[in-house]
């Protein structure tokens, strides 16, 4: 551990593995963000979805000021956050089988669209049926994983296997099982989790990527923009109606 305050120790940790995905997963990132470029393009549509403290970064990406206005949250009752209760009843859910099906089904996601599957550990049957839901389907799955979790534990699904196993294409956050990224010999368990820091910077990298993408095809990225500045509004309001067969969280 570096010398410093825990404070000054978890910025250490957070830019050490910032610097790590930039650093090996920039192929995968420009994958990813192509893809959603292409069904921009192809008249497709764009999903995330995650559960728990990582449905923070699907959340992130969804009618976001400079962000991608077509991307919306696939919402799963009970397991977008903490705000069910009692709160342990959304980890209950990430481990029922057939959840994710019955969500697919009754879901706007159809043959051609993009779903961005945001799941630390990968291992509970919600994220890994999602995948595998949505793929036999034909939507196309990006996952963001932490690719340790999967080498380290045991996946929770009757198939053995993890999110990873069922992606096009594999983000991965880098995390150590845990997540926590401090110890101290005064505290009795680790501390400091940096998930949703890496996890939200590397999907804000693939909105980037998609934007630019876009761009240099000659196309305007369907771009939103804040409404605390002026006109930001009217311009959200453009961008929406051209586009509002694809967005689904104004509806």
């Amino acid at each position: 551990m570096s010398d410093g305050t825990p404070a000054d120790q978890f910025f250490d940790a957070a830019i050490d593995l910032l610097q790590r995905v930039r650093d090996e997963e920039a192929q995968s990132i420009t994958a990813a963000g192509t893809l959603l470029a292409d069904t921009v393009v192809g008249g497709g549509r764009l999903f995330a979805f995650g559960a728990g403290h990582s449905s923070l970064a699907a959340q992130d990406v969804v009618y976001r000021a400079g962000g991608l206005a077509l991307m919306n949250l696939l919402a799963v009752p009970g397991v977008v956050g903490v705000d069910v209760m009692p709160a342990t009843l959304g980890s209950a859910l990430e481990r029922v089988d057939g959840l994710a099906t019955a969500v697919l089904d009754t879901s706007p996601l159809r043959e051609g669209d993009v779903l961005i599957i945001i799941s630390l550990s990968g291992r509970n049957a919600l994220p890994v049926e999602m995948a595998m839901s949505a793929r036999a389907r034909g939507v196309r799955v990006i996952g963001v994983t932490s690719v340790a979790y999967a080498t380290e534990t045991r996946s929770r699904h009757v198939s053995g296997t993890c999110l990873r196993d069922h992606c096009d294409i594999v983000l991965d956050s880098k995390i150590a099982v845990g997540d926590a990224t401090l110890t101290l010999d005064t505290v009795p368990a680790p501390f400091a989790p940096a998930s949703t820091v890496v996890t939200s910077a590397i999907l804000q990298a693939v909105m980037a990527t998609a934007a630019g993408a876009l761009a240099e095809r000659g196309i305007e990225p369907p771009l939103l923009r804040s409404g605390n500045v002026d006109g930001g509004h009217e311009w959200n309001g453009r961008v929406m109606a051209e586009y509002g067969d694809r967005i689904f969280y104004q509806q």
